[in-house]
């Protein structure tokens, strides 16, 4: 097997990325995703492209935030695992966006596989698999059911408060993470930082609660490099139980549309089954699949 040659690629050879193939349908799923070249690395073997990664930041980012593109051709994972590891940025997360139901098509699961492998054998490690959503004005506007008031809230110690109740009994694998690197306070922290990275507006963000002005949780519409989106959803651990979530996504749906949402998108835990449920109730479907992966941490790699 001949020499592998891995680049990093700038504005006069970016086109070697778009050179492989394409079987998982990559680059529809990131049609609205603005990766900068200078942030794509390639492997070439004969001058043909056998690994490819995009690392991802926002616009106004020194330093990309993750990985989400990464392929990687058959026969090719150790190929794909250098690309990684020789990467300049250290990045905790890699994305890998696959088409809905891939697992039951023989030819795309043979496509994803290498790259778990890959991903692998580079020290990342599989965290979650998740549902990805796109609503769009034909799948209907649901009902809002009327049963709490909206509000939303100038003051950021009442997020995250609610984040921190919210995620002391949360099933989301990223806050788990979170909590388990450093307890409830780091992941609500982590969340708030998100979203004041989000170049959404700050007086998006709501409070919930019933008539009688008990709180229920919280939800901040959002928008992202690439739209709007449903950031987040929590219902506080005391209200749970009476489909509240539902109540929170539907006015987080209406809310983005009446800003001028043509389309809003969302993601939930596969294991989070009342999410998902919710989601499908409200509308939502799925048109995609991700699986996440965590980079492991330095401190186990000797």
């Amino acid at each position: 097997m001949t020499d592998l040659v891995i680049r990093t690629l700038d504005e006069s050879d970016a086109h070697l990325f778009d050179a492989a193939p394409d079987p998982l349908g990559a680059r529809e799923a990131h049609r609205l995703t603005r990766h900068r070249p200078d942030w794509k690395r390639v492997a070439l073997r004969d001058g043909t492209v056998v690994a490819r990664a995009a690392w991802w930041g926002g616009p106004d980012d020194t330093e990309p935030v993750n990985i989400n593109w990464f392929d990687v051709a058959d026969g090719e994972e150790e190929a794909g695992a250098e690309l990684l590891r020789t990467a300049p940025w250290h990045v905790e997360e890699l994305e890998l966006n696959l088409p809905g139901g891939w697992r039951d098509t023989p030819e795309l699961r043979s496509a994803a596989e290498p790259r778990f492998r890959a991903a692998r054998a580079a020290g990342f490690e599989l965290l979650v698999e998740r549902f990805l959503y796109r609503w769009t004005p034909e799948c209907g506007l649901p009902e809002r059911p009327g049963r709490l008031v909206f509000e939303p809230e100038p003051d950021d110690a009442v997020f995250y408060d609610a984040l921190c109740r919210i995620h002391s009994a949360t099933l989301d694998a990223h806050s788990r993470a979170a909590i388990d690197e450093g307890g409830v306070d780091r992941a609500a922290q982590e969340e708030l930082d998100f979203f004041r990275w989000c170049p959404s507006p700050r007086e998006w963000w709501q409070v919930a609660r019933t008539r009688a002005g008990e709180p229920v949780g919280i939800h901040i519409p959002a928008r992202n490099p690439s739209g709007p989106c449903v950031g987040f959803v929590g219902v506080l651990p005391e209200q749970r139980g009476h489909g509240y979530a539902y109540d929170l996504l539907v006015e987080c749906t209406r809310f983005l549309v009446e800003q001028g949402a043509e389309f809003v998108t969302a993601a939930t835990d596969q294991g989070n089954f009342p999410m998902a449920a919710h989601f499908a109730k409200a509308g939502y479907p799925v048109v995609r699949e991700r699986i996440n992966f965590l980079a492991a941490r330095r401190d186990d790699l000797g």
